[in-house]
């Protein structure tokens, strides 16, 4: 791409970003499925090996079509350095083993996926790593939970399931002060609807799997920040212990940016019109969307978020019998837990993406058996209400 990368806008930069197009000229981006790399003699080899020259090496960490999709994708954050990985919770799992050590702390919302619970409590504590939890919007709470051992504040905004919007700038405050790294997972929104980096967080986590690709074809991550944070601490785990993403996988993803900011506008108004239906059903006890006016954070979303994206959840009168009810009466809509598709997705939370967590942690994280959780996709917005309205008993 041309030298005034910096002057174009989101829509341009997921289009063209990072490309560099080789010998051939051709068009579109190409993929790089190899393992390794040939050099011209032995000084060259050992030249690329040493870092005193720039190039390919080995694939684990160096691919041409990884590197165009780990620069499109900062180029559309605002990030100086981006690390691709296999998944995304790949992506949060290589953050913290590329920048803590045994004895420190993390501070965690309360309000984040269920695996990234299990990766903290279960996998994490083994290294000696320390977790505590606090209610998202509960900025006291966070300012109280950071000890002199904090180095990182985690969080997800907005959060899986409920959709609960944290204030990014409030938090990045905290964490500065405290000499700690403020890290969000913006898969919900992606670029196109938040910018944690502008808003003052130092590293933005993705599942690439979800609207980065758009479509549930391939599984990826990605890590974007600094050069200095991502592009040494965090590329030095990956490039030793290997959690990469494949050729292919970046290749599929890079076709996934091109078209996201149209996607991203499309799951928002079908979202929209299918939270304003469902808030006034009688079968349904709550909706949980950022553009609803009812919605804790809505004025914060309206400030903070470009558009309050296609994730929602609502819960149903009669718990989990009413609940799967629903689930099973659907027949367009697609029962899976993933999210992010262009077709609609429907999961019952506490039973599956959130299933590993005790009934406790359940509750504490506001997670109860009538709750539904919908991705919206890109089909006809009457559609998908008439499918819903089936088990809600319409």
């Amino acid at each position: 791409m041309s030298e005034n990368e910096n002057n174009y806008q989101l829509e341009t930069l997921a289009v063209r970003a990072g490309q560099r197009r080789t010998h051939e000229g051709e068009h579109s981006d190409p993929i790089f499925l190899t393992s390794s790399y040939v050099f011209e003699s032995a000084e060259a080899a050992a030249a690329r090996f040493s870092g005193d020259e720039p190039g390919n090496i080995y694939s684990r960490f160096t691919n041409p079509t990884v590197r165009t999709f780990e620069e499109r994708l900062a180029a559309l954050e605002g990030g100086e350095r981006c690390v691709a990985t296999a998944s995304g919770m790949a992506a949060i799992y290589t953050t913290c083993a590329g920048l803590l050590k045994a004895g420190d702390h993390i501070v965690s919302s309360k309000s984040i996926f269920g695996s990234t619970v299990i990766l903290f409590n279960n996998f994490l504590t083994r290294f000696g790593i320390e977790v505590s939890y606090v209610e998202q919007n509960n900025l006291q709470e966070w300012e109280d939970a950071i000890r002199d051992n904090t180095r990182l504040l985690f969080l997800e905004t907005p959060s899986n399931p409920l959709t609960e919007v944290a204030d990014i700038k409030s938090l990045a405050t905290i964490a500065h002060e405290k000499d700690c790294l403020l890290v969000v997972d913006n898969c919900f929104c992606t670029p196109v609807l938040q910018r944690p980096l502008d808003l003052g967080a130092d590293i933005v986590i993705h599942s690439a799997t979800k609207y980065l690709d758009g479509q549930g074809r391939c599984m990826g991550g990605a890590i974007v920040g600094s050069e200095q944070i991502v592009g040494q601490d965090i590329y030095g785990f990956l490039r030793t212990c290997g959690p990469s993403m494949s050729p292919f996988n970046a290749w599929v993803f890079l076709a996934g940016l091109e078209t996201l900011s149209l996607r991203m506008e499309k799951h928002t108004t079908n979202a929209q019109v299918l939270a304003d239906w469902l808030e006034q059903h009688r079968q349904v006890e709550r909706v949980w969307y950022p553009g609803l006016e009812s919605h804790p954070q809505h004025k914060l979303a309206c400030e903070q978020m470009d558009g309050s994206g296609g994730i929602l959840s609502f819960e149903v009168k009669g718990g989990q019998a009413a609940a799967w009810k629903v689930v099973n009466q659907t027949k367009l809509l697609s029962i899976t837990a993933n999210l992010g598709d262009t077709k609609t997705t429907i999961t019952h939370p506490a039973s599956t993406t959130h299933g590993r967590l005790t009934p406790e942690e359940r509750a504490s994280a506001g997670i109860s058996d009538g709750l539904i959780r919908i991705s919206v996709g890109l089909e006809n917005s009457q559609d998908i209400i008439n499918d819903l309205a089936r088990g809600l008993g319409e």
